[in-house]
């Protein structure tokens, strides 16, 4: 438990609600709307089969409940308008902690688009929209912005450890050049981070998120990290995971153990149809709710089914549901990246 008697909640723990942001004209998804409305619809159907509630953000909230179709008892979904430049709320949806063991909070951090890579001013006004909207309760909002922290490229234990990446945390284009030990001052201030474990290694190709840590290694129960492997070293991608399994198998819980490691398989190589560029395919993007595990799918046969059998193992009393991601990928993103949790505690649906 953290020093300062915060402690940044678990996936695992119990959900309450998930958000997702729908794809409309004004974002990048334009030029295959009617796709990635199919892809969203199939998300949001899997979601809404887990039992929590289904927050969708949206340009027009009775158009968004038309495109979705949702069948009958699929559970409480509430379609909220609100202004948004593109549909990644992983990393501009709120962080929520726990305060003092009861009291909770849903952390509204900076956004700037992954080190001001695209616009973000709209993306960055949606926490505070949700709170005035009573969606997120107002006593539990709080304005972190002055920080700026993406939900993709932190992971928690929810006893203290942190699990991120040097090259996204400490980018320049992010916090300006806060160091490392600044920035892990910050994630044990606003997170009640006591334990931070930073990989120095690990990227995809096509990844335009300076390697988001929810596209290589995930955390888990019982001291363990999921992390995404490559067994082809004529893969452009061998080098840098086969340097962060390395680097995995070194460090060291906050009492000073190895983790327990778990091996995902690397998807085969999907390629953009338009400009034939690989895609950051990954099964470490998988989303926890209650239990079940939304695991995304590549089309790659064996080895979906090898990821679903492998987070079996960290996670045995889970269902998983698989969910076709191929068009997600078409933005360089997956279905954690789409998604967003909320605990127990935070929404005031």
């Amino acid at each position: 438990m953290s020093n300062n008697r915060r402690r940044f909640i678990a996936e695992w723990e119990p959900t309450e609600a998930v958000i997702i942001t729908l794809p409309a004209p004004h974002t990048d998804w334009d030029y295959i709307l009617d796709e990635a409305i199919d892809q969203y619809r199939a998300l949001a159907k899997a979601i809404a089969s887990t039992g929590v509630k289904l927050i969708v953000l949206c340009a027009d909230s009775r158009e968004a409940a038309e495109l979705l179709a949702l069948p009958e008892g699929s559970g409480e979904v509430f379609f909220i308008e609100t202004d948004f430049n593109d549909t990644w709320v992983r990393d501009y949806g709120p962080l929520c902690i726990e305060k003092d063991g009861d009291r909770r909070r849903a952390l509204d951090f900076g956004f700037n688009a992954w080190g001001l890579k695209f616009a973000a001013d709209k993306d960055n006004t949606v926490n505070r929209s949700l709170a005035e909207k009573g969606i997120i309760r107002k006593e539990v909002y709080r304005n972190d912005t002055d920080f700026v922290l993406e939900g993709g490229s932190v992971e928690t234990d929810g006893a203290g450890t942190v699990l991120t990446t040097t090259r996204c945390l400490c980018s320049p284009n992010r916090n300006g050049f806060l160091s490392k030990a600044e920035v892990n001052a910050q994630l044990q201030r606003r997170l009640g981070a006591d334990h931070v474990v930073w990989l120095d290694f690990g990227a995809l190709e096509g990844d335009d998120t300076d390697s988001h840590i929810d596209t290589l290694a995930r955390m888990a129960p019982d001291d363990t990290i999921i992390y995404t492997g490559c067994d082809d070293p004529d893969d452009p991608q061998f080098a840098e995971l086969a340097l962060m399994k390395r680097q995995l198998s070194m460090v060291r819980t906050a009492e000073g153990n190895p983790f327990n490691l778990i091996e995902l398989p690397l998807p085969d190589p999907v390629y953009d149809p338009a400009d034939g560029s690989r895609l950051p395919a990954t099964y470490a993007n998988y989303l926890i709710v209650n239990n079940f595990i939304l695991m995304p799918t590549y089309g790659c046969g064996r080895k979906d089914l090898l990821a679903a059998k492998t987070l079996k193992i960290a996670f045995p009393g889970h269902e998983i549901i698989s969910v076709d991601c191929r068009t997600l990928l078409r933005q360089h993103g997956s279905l954690h990246c789409a998604t967003m949790q909320i605990p127990e505690g935070i929404a005031g649906l």
